[in-house]
């Protein structure tokens, strides 16, 4: 089999050798890239620096043809075919027409060139008679020869000419077309150039201002430091809540009233469970964010603790309302001391009205803050119309008494008492009576005002 396919590939090139007319190949520019054939007759080394363009090689009277002929070749799909050239070469003239056409492009995408010199069969082609000088007397057929390769040579000159006007031409609106692009880009560059400055200017300010928002960072985040350690350092639980009752943060002491872990930041109130005693804090929260009224409340832990809840509006730096904070300090040692202050007076006033004798007590400023029911009883009188009254405001009159006045601020400046002053009053259902008092200051402290205890011992005048 592959002595088969020699075979057939010699015979091949035995037959393009003998009958295949000279031919070569060249790129679009007519650079040679391959030769077949015995081209000797039709190209030549050209004169000069070494050059492979086909062109450059070619004997005289083909030069012309040949440089219009793969001009038109490289632009067109057509083949190019000149009418018979007359060619000087091995002494003798020969006429030789050209062929130009365009072959398929290689796997890489180079365009090719096919260039085939097809020599045509002339009765009267032979040698020159003198090598070294041409005859002088050119014959008629010559002459006409001569003429149809002068006017085909001013045809193609025309054309060149044509060709180069147009390709002036081309060159010219693409020169003003590149020299208005060079205006564009000078202009472009200029606004680029100031574009830059400007950016670097910018650059600079953003610089600055990212420093300046560094330098406030670092003041926040101190100032945020300080806010914790103020908060966690006054031990009073505080919850902060925004428009719609979500927890924005709270202190450590919140979770003394409500189970609060860290994750709740962000999560409605109304979704933490509180150790509050039967009592819900988001109404008084949604009354304050609508009326702008801060509140206070007391309330009481299923511990047994008691806190003064303080619900007040969430005010920014810029008098906005943005939410509710809320407040709870530990009032369990005032609410001790409120209820033994109660116990005593309840204390006291039982004391009181277990003595059979009219009792008073006054305060700094002789006003009376309780009297005995036996007082009451002995001078037709009530509560209502005693406690809180002044004594020399009560019933008639009849306690407006100056020297019993002098005697009261005696007690009360100097720490002393007295006892058996006597007056004389006109009792209901008794009549004219001698009463005896007998007063007692009893220290106050703290801010619990003096008091003064006003013990009165009566007995009917004799008549």
């Amino acid at each position: 089999m592959t002595k088969d396919t020699n075979l057939a590939e010699l015979t091949r090139r035995a037959l393009l050798q003998e009958f295949g007319p000279a031919s070569v190949v060249t790129d679009l520019a007519g650079t040679i890239q391959y030769i077949h054939g015995d081209t000797g007759r039709y190209l030549r080394p050209a004169p000069g620096q070494a050059s492979l363009n086909v062109v450059d090689m070619a004997r005289e009277g083909l030069q012309l043809e040949l440089r219009n002929a793969v001009h038109r070749a490289a632009g067109s799909t057509e083949t190019i075919v000149t009418p018979p050239l007359s060619v000087v070469s091995d002494d003798a003239v020969r006429q030789v027409r050209l062929s130009v056409r365009r072959m398929a492009d290689t796997p890489a995408g180079e365009r090719l060139l096919l260039v085939t010199f097809q020599e045509q069969a002339h009765p009267n082609a032979a040698p020159l008679a003198n090598p070294g000088k041409r005859s002088a007397t050119p014959t008629s057929e010559r002459i006409s020869q001569l003429e149809r390769d002068l006017a085909y040579t001013r045809e193609n000159l025309q054309a060149s000419i044509d060709e180069l006007q147009d390709a002036n031409e081309e060159l010219s609106s693409a020169n003003e077309e590149m020299q208005s692009t060079n205006e564009e880009l000078q202009s472009s560059n200029e606004e680029l150039e100031t574009s830059r400055e400007e950016l670097q200017s910018v650059n600079e300010e953003l610089v600055t201002v990212n420093a300046e928002l560094q330098a406030k960072i670092e003041q926040l985040g101190d100032m945020q430091n300080d806010m914790k350690n103020l908060l966690d350092s006054i031990n009073i639980g505080t919850i902060f809540l925004d428009t719609h009752l979500t927890i924005r943060r709270f202190t450590r002491d919140a979770v003394k009233i409500y189970r609060l872990i860290p994750k709740d930041v962000g999560r409605p109130l109304a979704d933490i469970t509180s150790y509050l005693d039967s009592l819900d804090l988001l109404v008084p929260a949604q009354e304050v964010l609508d009326t702008l009224i801060p509140r206070e409340i007391e309330l009481r832990t299923t511990s047994g603790n008691w806190f003064l809840a303080r619900l007040l509006p969430y005010r920014t730096l810029d008098n906005v309302i943005d939410g509710v904070v809320m407040t709870f300090h530990d009032i369990n040692t005032r609410m001790a001391n409120d209820q033994a202050v109660q116990a005593a007076r309840e204390l006291a006033e039982a004391i009181v009205d277990t003595v059979l004798e009219p009792l008073l007590v006054l305060d700094q400023d002789l006003c009376v803050v309780s009297a005995s029911r036996s007082y009451h009883r002995a001078f037709h009188t009530s509560a209502a119309r005693t406690n809180g009254h002044k004594l020399y405001e009560l019933g008639d009159g009849q306690w407006d008494i100056v020297a019993l006045r002098e005697q009261l601020r005696t007690i009360l400046t100097r720490d002393t008492s007295f006892d058996g002053f006597k007056v004389q009053q006109d009792l209901p259902g008794l009549g004219p009576t001698t009463i005896t008092l007998n007063a007692r200051r009893v220290a106050g402290q703290g801010a619990r005002p003096h008091l003064i205890l006003l013990a009165m011992q009566y007995q009917p005048s004799r008549t």
